[in-house]
């Protein structure tokens, strides 16, 4: 069973805490992983690009030039695809990009990358992260005691306002709850900070 060290807001090692072999033990795989990572950038994904049809473009209602006689190419309207200022042909129009992966295919992504940042030493435990008052000077603090590093992830309770509160001037930094970790974060973010409660409810909702 893997195990971490417990610390405090201090950066003081208080203990250890054991690990769910479920959730930070799993064999990690490239492919899915892309996967997830696709299909949650493309939920992201706007899709509000939108171009004009010779239909939809303003103005040539009228017949150019008359159809015989001028020696030039017959015309029907100056808005034709092949005029300047004309339609677009198969340009692109508002669409849905997202789409989903299976349940249990998103919650196996997660694990893997929960997996590959305990193999590589990024994630830190904490006892509690109580501030005592939301400030981002106290909060600083706080991260350069922990060696955070430049994008701390910091995962904490959900009643745990004040936290958000004092974080979210910091440069970098962001805060989740265990409900709303994803993949994108997890592996866009340097060092995963989790309370020992955060811990508990996250390895909860992966395993059930």
């Amino acid at each position: 069973m893997p195990k971490l060290d417990l610390h405090n807001i201090e950066g003081e090692k208080i203990g250890e805490v054991s690990l769910s072999s479920k959730v930070f033990g799993v064999k990690v795989k490239e492919a899915l992983l892309y996967e997830a990572l696709k299909a949650q950038a493309s939920s992201r994904r706007r899709g509000t690009a939108s171009t004009k049809e010779r239909g939809e473009v303003r103005g040539g209602g009228r017949k150019p030039w008359r159809q015989k006689g001028t020696g030039r190419a017959r015309a029907g309207s100056i808005r034709s695809p092949i005029w300047k200022g004309g339609g677009t042909i198969f340009g692109p129009h508002p669409r849905d990009y997202s789409y989903s992966l299976p349940k249990k295919a998103r919650r196996k992504s997660l694990k893997m990358a929960l997996s590959s940042k305990f193999k590589e030493k990024k994630i830190l435990i904490l006892d509690r992260m109580d501030l005592g008052e939301a400030k981002t000077k106290r909060m600083a603090s706080i991260l350069a005691k922990l060696r955070s590093g430049r994008k701390p992830l910091l995962i904490v309770e959900e009643k745990n306002e004040m936290v958000r509160r004092a974080a979210r001037n910091i440069e970098g930094a962001k805060v989740l709850s265990p409900n709303s970790l994803n993949l994108y974060d997890l592996l866009n973010q340097d060092r995963l900070i989790l309370t020992k409660e955060a811990l508990t409810r996250l390895e909860e909702n992966l395993t059930r």
